[in-house]
This record gives C-alpha cells, structure tokens and sequence, in this order.
C-alpha cells in the first residue's frame, strides 16, 4: 500500500498515511480540524545492478547498444587464408570484348 504525504494549511502539522489506492484523500488534521493537503514529492527511485540503463558498465571500446557475440572454440588453431574476390560477370564479360 501507498505511503501518502499530507500537510495542514492552518497549523503546518506534517505527517504520512498508509492508505490503499481506492481509499479517499484525508481532508482534515488531526491536530487542528482544518483542511489538510496532499504533499508531492519527487519520486526516489533507485536502480541498481546491471541492464537498467544502456550506458550501464560498459567499456570505452564497446558501443553502448552492442550485443554480445557467441564464440565457440575449437581447441585447434588453423591459420586463415584469404583469396582474392572474384571477379564480378558483368565486368569479366565486358573486358573479354
């Protein structure tokens, strides 16, 4: 249940309320009788730990919105090679005329 904040006009007498969301809003002190407030406030909210916030415990090196990739290893260790491309149809055609 909610925590609600209230404040007297008259005297200032300042005090919280448990109450539930269907309940009405109290209208008089308890103190004075007079007409009582609600009080707002900003809200505290506090996230903590990881994945709240995309600029959340990264590193420089990586963007923000990276996912991370699977890698799957082996065990053996084969050297790359690389080929030249192949040469495109059109321009292959086009060179033999």
């Amino acid at each position: 249940m909610p925590t609600y904040e209230y404040r007297c006009h008259n005297c200032g007498y300042d005090f919280e309320a448990v109450q539930r969301f269907e309940d009405q809003p109290l209208t008089v002190c308890p103190k004075c009788g007079q007409a009582l407030r609600k009080v707002f406030n900003s809200v505290g909210i506090v996230f903590k730990g990881s994945g709240f916030y995309s600029t959340d415990n990264h590193s420089a090196s990586k963007p923000a919105a990276s996912i991370p990739e699977t890698h799957t290893d082996t065990g053996k260790s084969t050297p790359e090679t690389t080929s030249p491309p192949a040469a495109e149809p059109a321009a292959a055609a086009a060179s033999a005329k």
